[in-house]
């Protein structure tokens, strides 16, 4: 059976418990510290999802699913780009597994097979982030996310 070409799916071990990981989605503080520079977040049903990376690139959704620490679903877009807000889905199951956590991240409904290689790039760019900074370490400035307001 082959890949559906509009879903990518990336996996990545987090030595941290699935709490300690789903916090670095649901509270703005946290999220900016491995993916943006300003993060506005309401983690529940409806609640906006906003996180502005750099100032040419801002997403844009809701939360569409909380179920603490075991999966966060949101829907996502670009404020000014060619997927518009809400256009895409994002899906993230966390796993406890020997004293860490496996997330699986499912992105799902990308237009084209450009969209999903340049979402891939980003989440390749970004997992490892989260998986520093939720095990205790400090993955430092993000070079995507520079420029100012």
């Amino acid at each position: 059976m082959a890949a559906n070409p509009d879903v990518l799916t990336q996996e990545i071990r987090i030595d941290a418990q699935p709490e300690t990981v789903f916090s670095y989605f649901t509270d703005p503080v946290r999220l900016v510290r491995w993916k943006g520079r300003a993060a506005t977040l309401d983690p529940r049903p409806g609640g906006v999802y906003r996180v502005e990376v750099s100032d040419e690139n801002v997403v844009l959704g809701e939360y569409v699913e909380v179920t603490p620490y075991s999966r966060v679903v949101f829907t996502w877009g670009w404020e000014n780009g060619v997927l518009p807000p809400g256009t895409s889905t994002v899906e993230i199951d966390l796993e406890p597994v020997e004293g860490a956590t496996l997330l699986r991240l499912t992105h799902r409904d990308l237009p084209t097979p450009d969209s999903v290689a340049a979402h891939a790039q980003g989440w390749t760019h970004y997992l490892p982030r989260l998986a520093e900074v939720a095990g205790g370490g400090d993955p430092g400035p993000d070079p995507w996310g520079a420029g100012t307001s």
